[in-house]
C-alpha cells in the first residue's frame, strides 16, 4: 500500500512533464501514424465515442481523435515558431537597450510602450485581420506582439547587469559590445527568459485558439482546436463529447505547461534560498 501511494505521489509530481512530453509525442509522430483528420462519413455524424472513434465524430462525420491530434501539432509548431522569433528579437531589443541607455532606450522603450497600451491579444486580432487568415499570417501577427514581454524583462535585467564588476571588466580590456551582451551578460538572462518563455507558450497556445475560434486562424477544413471549439459549441445540448474533447485536451497542455513555468521560477528563485 504504501508503495502504491508512493507511485501516486510521484506521478503527481511529474504528470506536468508527462503530460506535455505526451502532446510533444504527438506532434513528432503525426506524420508517422495514419490520421484521417478530415475525411468526412456522413453516417456517423455526432456520433459518441466508441471503439472505433475514442473521441467521436463531428458535425460532418470526422474523426474527433484524429483532429484533436492534428490540432495539437498546429497549435504547438505556432507556439515554439512565435516563441522562438519573439524570444530572439525581444532579447536582442532589450539588451540594446539596457546595455546603452540614452536615447536609444528612450526610443525602444517607448515603442514597447505603444505595443503594451493595447492588450496584446486584440492587437493579434488587429493584425491577423489585416494580413488574413492562415498559418503563415497568424505567425506573423502574433510573432509582431510578442515580443515586448521578453524586450521588457531583459532591459531590466540588462540596466542591472551592465554595472556588475565583470562587465566592467569586460569593458576596460577593450571587449566588443557584442562579445559583452552574448558572453558576459545573456548567460545571466538565461533562467528568467527560460521561465518567460514557459509561459509564453501557454499563453501562445491560448491566443492560436482564439484567433482560430475568431475565423482569422487556421481555415477548414483544417483542423485547429480553437475552430473545432466554435463549431462544437452549436451542438454541446445533444453530442457534449466533441466540446469535452477539445476543452479537456486544450486545458490539460495549457496548465500542464504553467505548472511548469511555476516549477521552473520557483527551482530558480534565488529569494528562497536566503
Amino acid at each position: 500500500m504504501m508503495q502504491f501511494n508512493l507511485k501516486i505521489g510521484r506521478f503527481l509530481r511529474n504528470w506536468p512533464f508527462l503530460t506535455i512530453l505526451f502532446w510533444l509525442l504527438v506532434v513528432m509522430t503525426a506524420k508517422l501514424v495514419d490520421l484521417t483528420p478530415n475525411q468526412i462519413a456522413l453516417a456517423n455524424i455526432l456520433h459518441a465515442p466508441d471503439l472505433s472513434g475514442l473521441l467521436g465524430y463531428d458535425d460532418l462525420g470526422r474523426n474527433i481523435f484524429s483532429r484533436v491530434l492534428a490540432g495539437a501539432q498546429v497549435s504547438l509548431i505556432v507556439a515554439f515558431v512565435v516563441t522562438g522569433v519573439t524570444l530572439v528579437s525581444g532579447t536582442a531589443l532589450g539588451l540594446l537597450s539596457g546595455y546603452y541607455g540614452g536615447w536609444v532606450d528612450h526610443l525602444l522603450m517607448q515603442v514597447t510602450n505603444v505595443f503594451l497600451a493595447f492588450p496584446g491579444i486584440l492587437l493579434a486580432i488587429a493584425f491577423a485581420a489585416v494580413l488574413g487568415p492562415g498559418l503563415n499570417n497568424l505567425v506573423l501577427a502574433l510573432s509582431i506582439t510578442g515580443w515586448v514581454g521578453y524586450a521588457r524583462l531583459t532591459r531590466a535585467q540588462a540596466l542591472a547587469l551592465r554595472e556588475r564588476q565583470h562587465v566592467q571588466a569586460a569593458i576596460s580590456l577593450g571587449a566588443s559590445t557584442p562579445r559583452i551582451m552574448v558572453t558576459h551578460m545573456l548567460p545571466l538572462l538565461a533562467a528568467p527568459l527560460v521561465v518567460e518563455a514557459t509561459y509564453s507558450i501557454a499563453g501562445l497556445v491560448i491566443a492560436e485558439a482564439s484567433l482560430s475560434f475568431l475565423g482569422l486562424g487556421i481555415q477548414a477544413p483544417n483542423a485547429s482546436w480553437g475552430s473545432m471549439l466554435r463549431d462544437g459549441v452549436r451542438y454541446m445540448l445533444i453530442a457534449p463529447h466533441y466540446v469535452l474533447a477539445v476543452g479537456i485536451s486544450l486545458m490539460s497542455l495549457v496548465l500542464a505547461i504553467n505548472v511548469l513555468g511555476d516549477r521552473l521560477r520557483d527551482h530558480w528563485d534565488i529569494r528562497r534560498e536566503i
